[in-house]
């Protein structure tokens, strides 16, 4: 799990870092390019609870297997791609694979360890996700430079190879923690995938696309008259299903609510800075694709390092002191990069990554086992996936806003409202103006992180059932 878990984060790292490269490379804008991340990512969300679901009905080590076949599919044909609509389509078949994986990878870690270390075990996806961080930037980075941007698809397929040979050789079916044998055989909510698949979509498709189009426009208030309903149309279901996608009823924990909220708002805020401040660099400061994508390295070691040791504490002090002190940590980091201004040093902008992300790292074990010692053991399967639900929807989210407020901004300035003409340079104030903006957006992504700080603070219930207590330590 831990070679999958790196390969993918690599992948997203390294994409990232190459977005100005392929735009160059097809004689096109930032904006379509992005169809690359927001193609993917969209893709993942749609997938990732039926995915988890389909985990606990068919064998977790069946869909991983199949799912990390089809993201090396999908990279191949991305790295091999003549024409940019091809190159995003495998993007998509990438997603669908990392759906796959991304749902069923920390179910089956979890299930290793006891509830007692389930902190410790998050601790450790951390290390990977930290690690990942780092590789993927700087390999990113140095790829395009030398090879060029196909090199950055071709250079997941070993990695993920390697996580299926190992997977033939070690995972098991033996052990389905997500099992419930007391009940008769459960069926797939397929109606339920359908329509939680199709409310995400159309969210994200108003997200994406509403600072472009307009609020008031005809396909933006479709998508989101077709979310509204869509969403009303999923929770009649899972009322009524008897074998329910996600049940509802886990709201009405307030143990579970309010870590969720804290979960989905420090991924909302924290995400759009590992999208713009390497953008910045480049196109903004002129630093090579190499250099910016080393300058995050620094962060993701810390991501890394404390990701095992505060789930490890959280296991043995409760959750709460380092859920609150990561946020406090990334919040300060992030208001730290709303003071950039067109000439900023990397002696600002790198200390101020390595708080932010190890905030990250520091809140996101803790928090996730509080999550999960809120719910039946049998259930962590597709808590997993939604937990990274989550993550992805944050993700996708806290760019589209970032990127609607510098544009707009821009734009109130006199310049093209687009990241287009940061990075072809129109104009010679434009970088100015695009600083101007992403003052705004961290300000705004600060007070997410916050806002979920403040709820992680907000006096919980002790869990209705004996079996939860024991692994509760936060309600001390």
């Amino acid at each position: 799990m831990a070679v999958g878990t790196f390969a993918s984060v690599v992948d997203h790292g390294s994409v990232g870092v190459a977005l100005p490269s392929v735009a160059n490379h097809f004689a096109t804008d930032i904006p379509s390019v992005q169809w690359l991340v927001i193609g993917y990512a969209m893709t993942i969300i749609a997938l990732l609870l039926p995915m988890g679901r389909l985990a606990d009905l068919i064998g977790q080590k069946k869909v991983y297997l199949i799912g990390s076949l089809v993201f090396v599919a999908g990279a191949i044909s991305s790295g091999a791609s003549s024409d940019l609509g091809v190159l995003i389509v495998s993007r998509v078949v990438q997603g669908a694979g990392a759906a796959m994986t991304q749902g069923t990878g920390m179910a089956i870690v979890i299930g290793a360890f006891p509830p007692n270390e389930r902190g410790k075990a998050i601790g450790m996806i951390m290390t990977m996700v930290g690690t990942g961080a780092v590789a993927g930037p700087a390999m990113g980075g140095l790829l395009v430079d030398a090879l060029g941007w196909r090199a950055v698809f071709f250079s997941v397929v070993p990695l993920v190879l390697a996580s299926v040979i190992l997977s033939l050789l070690i995972l098991t079916e033996a052990r389905r923690p997500n099992a419930n044998p007391g009940q008769g055989r459960e069926r797939f909510d397929w109606l339920g995938a359908a329509l939680s698949s199709a409310a995400l979509l159309a969210l994200l498709l108003v997200i994406t696309n509403a600072h472009r189009s307009g609020w008031d426009s005809p396909p933006i208030i479709g998508a989101a008259v077709a979310f509204v309903a869509l969403s009303a149309g999923f929770g009649w279901w899972q009322r009524r299903c008897a074998s329910p996608m996600l049940p509802l009823w886990l709201f009405r924990r307030r143990n579970f609510s309010q870590g969720v909220s804290a979960n989905f708002l420090m991924f909302l805020g924290s995400s759009a800075v590992l999208f713009m401040t390497p953008f910045y660099l480049q196109s903004v400061l002129g630093y090579r694709p190499s250099i910016a994508g080393l300058a995050v390295v620094p962060g993701a070691i810390c991501m890394a390092l404390l990701g095992p040791l505060s789930g490890w504490l959280s296991d043995r002090f409760g959750w709460r002191r380092f859920t609150v002190g990561g946020l406090a940590l990334s919040a300060t980091g992030i208001l730290i990069l709303s003071r950039l201004s067109d000439d900023s040093s990397l002696f600002l902008v790198i200390p101020a990554l390595m708080l932010q992300s190890s905030g990250m790292g520091t809140f996101y074990s803790p928090n996730s086992s509080s999550i999960l010692g809120a719910v039946e053991q049998e259930r962590h399967g597709v808590i997993s996936a939604f937990l990274n639900l989550i993550r992805n929807g944050g993700n996708v989210v806290s760019v589209a806003v970032a990127t609607a407020i510098v544009t707009i901004t821009m734009g109130s300035m006199g310049y093209e409202p687009s990241l287009d003409a940061v990075r072809t340079g129109a104009g010679s104030g434009v970088g100015a103006a695009f600083t101007a903006g992403l003052k705004y957006a961290y300000m705004t992504m600060a007070c997410s992180v916050l806002l979920a700080m403040f709820i992680s603070l907000l006096p919980l219930r002790r869990a209705q059932q004996p079996e939860f207590a024991a692994a509760l330590p936060e309600t001390r």
